[in-house]
């Protein structure tokens, strides 16, 4: 279960406050606690141990005029967004100065958005490993300093082939901000490089330069880069370009993961389920010491008949069912829907005999689980077969499963053939 997000808000105006509260309601996942005052703050603060993710401050306080709230927070270390009424330049750049994550200026509901917003795009932050490529300490640690202000992580390279070297040691990095002029390899070239192994849609790459030829953007991105900075840049617009990138690494994923989903259960689908068992087949038979797997086929019993009695709206309710049941008792492994009521799992590390104890459990809580029509329960029962043969590649393995199926069916049903 995903841990709430623990936020601390500072603000007087009962009207601000408000809406602050409904959007944290709406977002689900704030655990947001409020305070009217600075002595309010120190009181939440000192009361409730637990470490506070964020901090949503008001700037001027009647009993802390001169932003005294911001300089508390941020001596707790923790990340705050300062909300003000009023904007200057010098009042931007002492903010800013201070080590805070953002300021939002108080001018309407879109305001309050995208503060919340920018709350939960922290947390998110945590999982995004960001690289730093540049021959100059100082624009490193500086780089480093502001992307770890929103929660990135961070990694340093001194030049383009130390960054391709880090890469290869993390894999899972998404983003890399490559400065052009790097001894060994420069960053267009490093760009040039990585867009052969990379789509840019799997490694975002920020080009950055302090260089005066006005054509060097063009060129980068021209060559794979999907955006570019030059150097001294403006810190909003450095964060700005961040979550634009951020945002659509994250919606391509969506896309991907919607491709691969069946839309009535949100398990995989049959067909990415079978590159994902495949994937694990190949790899146990590679391995010097191969681990048990299982794979299981399973169907709810009677479904062309709850289909036939109670129509099309019920029967997608009993997909719902098995596939939120099923999806959470077996999240370590990997699941589909394969078509109808059918279903499949490949469980590593888990022989015949452990796997249909296993599913046992599971068609217990599915007998438990009525389903709530209008004067009665619709009782749900799962059969399955359940095949552990190594040696054996994924269709004969899938073969053997619905073997067993068959067994189960014939047997009159609700139970795991092994």
């Amino acid at each position: 279960m995903t841990q709430n997000i623990k936020l601390l808000v500072v603000e007087d105006s009962v009207m601000t406050t408000k809406i602050i509260r409904h959007l944290c309601l709406k977002a689900g996942d704030i655990d947001a606690r409020f305070a009217s005052s600075m002595a309010e703050a120190v009181s939440i603060l000192e009361a409730e141990r637990d470490e506070f993710f964020a901090a949503l401050v008001d700037l001027n306080l009647p009993d802390a005029p001169n932003g005294e709230v911001v300089d508390l927070c941020l001596s707790k270390k923790i990340p705050t967004i300062v909300l003000t009424g009023t904007f200057s330049e010098e009042r931007r750049e002492s903010l800013l100065s201070t080590g805070i994550v953002d300021y939002v200026i108080k001018e309407g509901r879109y305001s309050y958005n995208y503060a919340v917003r920018l709350v939960k795009r922290l947390k998110a932050n945590e999982g995004i490993k960001v690289m730093v490529a540049d021959d100059s300490k100082t624009a490193r640690h500086y780089l480093r300093d502001l992307l770890e202000r929103h929660r990135y992580q961070v990694i340093e390279a001194d030049n383009g082939a130390e960054a391709i070297r880090q890469l290869l040691l993390n894999s899972d990095t998404r983003i890399l901000i490559a400065d052009y002029n790097m001894p060994q390899i420069d960053g267009f070239q490093l760009t040039q490089l990585l867009r052969d192994k990379y789509e840019k849609t799997d490694l975002v790459i920020l080009g950055l330069s302090g260089e005066g030829q006005s054509s060097l953007s063009a060129k980068f991105i021209k060559n794979g880069a999907n955006d570019f900075l030059r150097k001294p840049f403006n810190q909003e617009e450095f964060y700005c370009r961040m979550m634009n990138c951020v945002e659509t690494l994250e919606l391509v994923e969506q896309l991907r993961d919607s491709l691969r989903r069946d839309p009535a259960t949100g398990l995989w689908n049959a067909a990415h389920f079978r590159e994902l068992a495949n994937e694990l087949v190949e790899q146990n038979e590679a391995a010097e010491h191969p681990r048990p797997l299982s794979l299981a086929v399973f169907e709810i019993d009677d479904f062309d008949r709850i289909n036939a009695d109670y129509g099309r709206e019920v029967a997608d309710r009993v997909l719902r069912t098995v596939g939120e049941l099923v999806g959470e008792a077996l999240s370590r492994f990997q699941v589909c829907r394969q078509m109808g009521p059918t279903f499949a799992a490949a469980l590593p590390g888990i022989d015949a005999a452990r796997c249909a104890t296993l599913f046992d459990g599971i068609i217990a809580r599915l007998n438990d689980c009525d389903i709530e029509l209008e004067g009665q329960t619709l009782e749900v029962a799962l059969s399955g077969g359940v095949c552990d043969a190594r040696g054996l590649a994924l269709d004969s393995m899938l073969e053997q499963a619905e073997e067993k199926l068959e067994s189960a069916r014939a047997e009159g049903g609700n139970y795991m053939a092994a």
